[in-house]
């Protein structure tokens, strides 16, 4: 389902979240919830800094921060942290996007896919090939390179399709409990200890008709 205009485009950040847990981003993106630890906090504080730092050139590559990307084939818009600005042999500008991160290399792909939609953006805008990028972690201070091959480019467009459908149709899947869910700061708001299971209904109106009956009168009172 491709955009029709700009109002059908989502921020590109919802691909990540959805690939990590479809209710975290319904609870960002559709209902317009957030909460942040330290995490999320040393997370924004790094972006603002790279984001505000100096561009320039850098040995023979031009540096750019904060930049305002979009793809109307995914469907998603947002902002790169940084992108470095190479030639290719016929002088047509290259650009490499480069991913911040406060933490390590996670096992599942959301900050590669998070990338890849970056690269996607950055292919349309320039009209030039994007086959690899860099996601920089903090809690290593090294980059790891990304490659945008065909694997990843078909989990991209999968995650944005899907993220899109939900959110633009407003819809908020119910939680499910996993270990990951003690590591997020949105488990207060998502509640997957409470909603996750919920009893059936015939089992709460079955404790629903035991608590009145316990708490009305006795006979003859």
């Amino acid at each position: 389902m491709l955009p029709n205009d700009e109002d059908d485009l989502i921020p590109l950040s919802a691909l990540q979240h959805w690939l990590f847990c479809p209710r975290q981003a319904a609870l960002i993106h559709v209902e317009r919830l957030w909460a942040e630890d330290q995490a999320t906090a040393e997370g924004r504080l790094l972006h603002e800094r790279v984001d505000e730092g100096r561009g320039g050139t850098r040995s023979g590559i031009r540096i750019a921060r904060g930049l305002q990307i979009r793809s109307l084939a995914l469907g998603v818009f947002g902002k790169a942290d940084v992108v470095e600005l190479g030639t290719t042999s016929d002088g047509r500008l290259r650009p490499y996007p480069v991913e911040y991160k406060r933490g390590r290399p996670k096992a599942h792909r959301a900050d590669e896919v998070q990338l890849c939609a970056q690269a996607i953006c950055l292919e349309e805008a320039f009209d030039t090939a994007v086959p690899k990028g860099a996601l920089f972690y903090g809690a290593e201070r090294r980059r790891t390179v990304v490659a945008m091959d065909a694997d990843l480019r078909a989990l991209t467009a999968r995650v944005a399709s899907e993220a899109r459908a939900a959110i633009l149709a407003g819809f908020s899947p119910a939680p499910v409990k996993t270990p990951a869910c003690r590591r997020c700061s949105m488990e207060s708001l998502c509640q997957p200890d409470r909603l996750s299971a919920p009893p059936g209904i015939d089992r709460w109106l079955r404790r629903q008709i035991e608590a009145a009956l316990a708490d009305a009168p006795g006979e003859g009172m």
